[in-house]
């Protein structure tokens, strides 16, 4: 559904000639977005739909939680090279590179990792400390900025499209999101959420019966796993996110990964 136009330029100065090639992309309507919508409805049909149309510009954003490891399982039967990133933020858990390295071994998927711009890190930490996000909910979002969000545009700067594990019960502001979006936060890329309408128990169980490696510590009851320090166990009875930015009051936490904190 891409258009394509390629315009040649030929320039000559001092002897040299200069080939510019201008590549135009037309963008998907909302008006497309919202027929794919009525028309894709499993998640197997909405991950088919973007790598037809999309790959190899198409990758997932994975922080192997129990949702993302569904959706590799998923690309692994339909695209074998399917794409898949990692944002390694510096302070996750050794059980998320332990699970890294099993889905890796498992389906033969090479994972690309990107990481914080070392000198982004070195003043942020020099300026307000290692452990900055425990004092106020600026310096948490500063960090996330950092580590998580920066290395995220930098990498769908390079792609017309991403794959997420979202869920629309996970927070308020994921309830709005659609299976096919357009990203306006970035640029106005195709944005795929194939599991919106799961629920935990479905996500679970499909791990159960496809017998897909998972973040052990979701068994020591972390259900959401961010950054090791900041995401805790959540007690009987609790928001399955309760454990992220446990020290925070606000109910409606997010990265920045999916919202614009500057809005």
């Amino acid at each position: 559904m891409f258009v394509i136009l390629e315009l040649l330029f030929t320039h000559l100065s001092n002897d040299y000639k200069t080939k510019l090639e201008v590549i135009i992309m037309s963008r998907f309507t909302s008006e497309q977005v919202s027929e794919l919508n009525d028309k894709l409805k499993t998640p197997e049909e909405v991950l088919e739909w973007g790598l037809e149309n999309v790959h190899p510009k198409l990758a997932l954003a994975s922080s192997f939680g129990a949702e993302d490891v569904c959706v590799i399982h998923m690309l692994s039967k339909i695209n074998p090279e399917a794409r898949v990133f990692s944002l390694d933020t510096g302070r996750i858990n050794q059980e998320t590179y332990d699970v890294m390295d099993e889905i890796r071994k498992k389906y033969n998927t090479k994972i690309e990792i990107t990481f914080p711009d070392a000198s982004e890190v070195i003043e942020m930490v020099q300026t307000h400390g290692m452990n900055l996000f425990y004092a106020s909910a600026e310096n948490r979002k500063l960090c996330c900025g950092v580590r998580k969000v920066h290395p995220l545009n930098k990498m769908l700067s390079t792609l017309d499209g991403w794959i997420t594990g979202l869920r629309s019960d996970q927070t308020q502001n994921r309830q709005t999101s659609t299976k096919i979006e357009i990203d306006e936060q970035h640029d106005g890329m195709i944005k795929l959420n194939p599991i919106l309408d799961w629920s935990w128990e479905q996500t679970m169980g499909y791990i159960k019966e496809n017998d897909i490696p998972y973040n052990k510590l979701i068994d020591q009851g972390f259900p959401s796993i961010g950054c090791e320090p900041c995401t805790r166990a959540i007690k009987p009875g609790e928001d399955l996110r309760a454990g992220r930015w446990w020290w925070e009051n606000q109910s409606d936490k997010e990265c920045g990964l999916h919202m614009d904190h500057k809005k």
